[in-house]
């Protein structure tokens, strides 16, 4: 008996195995965009380069610039990222860096980019970075810092992910595993979407990397189950499932990034080529 129960806690002291490293998400082209400095939101035949207070509005074949919205920054002080959701774009919206952090989202026409509606979460959670929808769900995340922005009594660490329903109530809520933490402090997540694999793809606000999370079968941390380097900088990212392709920006030289994303996460639906992860 002694002997069983000091294997069993040998097996619990030995660190869990890092999650894999996939294939790189490659660079594929890159589109100017003054914008590009918070995400980026993409569909069928757009992209939407999100700024604080503005929105430029892309061709997705030509790369030239169709429309654009300005906003008044005491009312859109700081726009975190969007995502085109059915027939709406809709941005997470917060005061970052004022504080108390207090979050909204915040609801446009993609046709005319009419600010057409609102939703204030209010204080309390984070800084909202980005918002989506699947299952019926809207799933968002709120960032917490350890530097400027940050609420006292709470860091990077506190950063979390909600799934609300279709009246904004709070349904569930995870945090994000240790493995991640670390590649976003002192800053936060800044983008995420799910993908065609019913994974969630998350970025930080710098490192060049994606990472794939799952829900846990049990317990309130998400599940790390693999990093993909990435040619974009962090910040908010769309996928473009009809392409296949992820869209990120590079804030530094305010440009879209178009990437071609390791076939890894889809054993089961394509090719994947011997040695590719």
């Amino acid at each position: 008996m002694l002997i069983s129960a000091v294997w069993a806690l040998a097996l619990m002291s030995e660190p869990a195995a890092p999650p894999p490293t996939l294939a790189p998400a490659e660079k594929v082209r890159r589109i100017p965009a003054d914008e590009a400095r918070q995400g980026v939101a993409v569909d069928a035949d757009h992209l939407y380069a999100i700024d604080n207070t503005r929105i430029g509005k892309y061709d997705k074949r030509t790369g030239r610039k169709v429309a654009e919205w300005t906003g008044d920054p005491a009312l859109f002080p700081h726009l975190n990222s969007c995502a085109v959701i059915e027939t709406r774009l809709v941005c997470a919206s917060s005061n970052y860096p004022a504080t108390p952090m207090t979050s909204s989202v915040e609801v446009f026409d993609p046709a005319s980019l009419t600010h057409v509606g609102t939703v204030s979460l209010g204080p309390g959670t984070g800084s909202l970075t980005w918002v989506t929808r699947k299952d019926g769900f809207w799933w968002a995340t709120f960032a917490n810092y350890d530097d400027r922005g940050g609420d006292a009594g709470r860091d990077h660490k506190s950063t979390v992910l909600v799934r609300f329903d279709d009246e904004w109530r709070r349904t569930s809520a995870w945090l994000f595993p240790e493995t991640v933490l670390a590649r976003f402090a002192p800053k936060s997540s800044s983008g995420g979407v799910w993908g065609p694999d019913g994974r969630l793809y998350v970025t930080g606000h710098d490192a060049r990397e994606i990472y794939v999370l799952a829900l846990p079968e049990a317990g309130g941390v998400l599940r790390h189950v693999a990093t993909m380097p990435a040619a974009a900088p962090g910040q908010a990212i769309a996928w473009d499932e009809a392409q296949g392709r992820i869209w990120g920006i590079d804030r530094a030289r305010r440009e879209l990034i178009e990437m071609a994303p390791s076939p890894c996460p889809y054993p089961s639906r394509m090719r994947v080529p011997a040695g590719a992860c």
